[in-house]
């Protein structure tokens, strides 16, 4: 099996398993599903690319002039469905964290729903409201960054070292020119309509941590029942980083759904 950030020969009979990584400042793909990749490798050939707007598509074309949560999921989504076709994949799975990955994915699965034959959504997949305030960009210090991924893990004191190291790297990742405006426009409060959710025959697994400080157990509630397809599992003991407080119970839950 394979793992790549964009292109991939894919070497096994599966369907290959696309992870979009989250959407918190300074993230990247590889830093997003480290603790999970090698795991997740040993049974799917997997592709993870960064998503428009984040680590080496900080500026990429098709970023300009993008304001607002939906038209960056709708642009992430045709992102992706390119890098599909460029590999000549035709169908793949599909695994969405949070408001950057789990947003792009449903839209994928409302334009292209013959492309993915099951998904798995985490955190709300940004279909809850808007943060109040923008993260670390206000403060944009290395404290400042700290302090926004402890509230992604349910203790921070069981991650101390993962967190202290993932905040220097995604201090220089956020602080990229063209990284915080980027950011900004994600999410810009603009008059959108969000994706009709009742459209999307594909099933979805909807995963969320039973402590999850950024977005409440209810929203990923909501997002499974108005899905015809649609399946709730709350990890218990996990925070909005469901793959990093529980690895082996959410590469499990994957695997199970996805091979179903």
């Amino acid at each position: 099996m394979s793992v790549a950030t964009e292109d991939v020969a894919v070497t096994g009979a599966d369907l290959p398993l696309v992870l979009l990584h989250g959407g918190g400042p300074g993230v990247d793909a590889v830093s997003n599903w480290a603790a999970v990749t090698t795991r997740l490798r040993t049974e799917f050939d997997c592709v993870a690319p960064d998503l428009l707007g984040f680590g080496v598509q900080v500026t990429a074309a098709g970023t300009e002039g993008l304001e607002g949560p939906r038209a960056w999921a709708d642009a992430r989504a045709r992102q992706v469905l390119d890098l599909l076709d460029r590999n000549g994949l035709g169908k793949v799975n599909l695994v969405g964290n949070s408001a950057a990955g789990g947003a792009a994915a449903l839209a994928l699965l409302a334009i292209a729903p013959d492309r993915v034959r099951r998904a798995v959504v985490m955190g709300g997949a940004g279909t809850g409201p808007l943060p109040a305030a923008v993260p670390f960009y206000g403060e944009p210090t290395k404290e400042s960054m700290r302090a926004t991924l402890a509230r992604l893990v349910a203790d921070e004191s069981v991650h101390g070292d993962l967190l202290d190291e993932l905040a220097d790297f995604r201090v220089r990742q956020a602080l990229r020119p063209g990284a915080e405006e980027a950011f900004r426009s994600m999410f810009a409060a603009v008059d959108a309509p969000a994706v009709d959710l009742a459209s999307i025959t594909t099933p979805v697994l909807a995963l969320h941590g039973e402590h999850d400080r950024v977005s409440p157990v209810e929203v990923s509630r909501r997002l499974a029942a108005a899905l015809p397809h649609g399946r709730l599992e709350v990890v218990a003991g996990a925070g909005h980083w469901i793959h990093i407080d529980r690895p082996d119970e959410f590469c499990a839950l994957v695997g199970e759904f996805i091979s179903s």
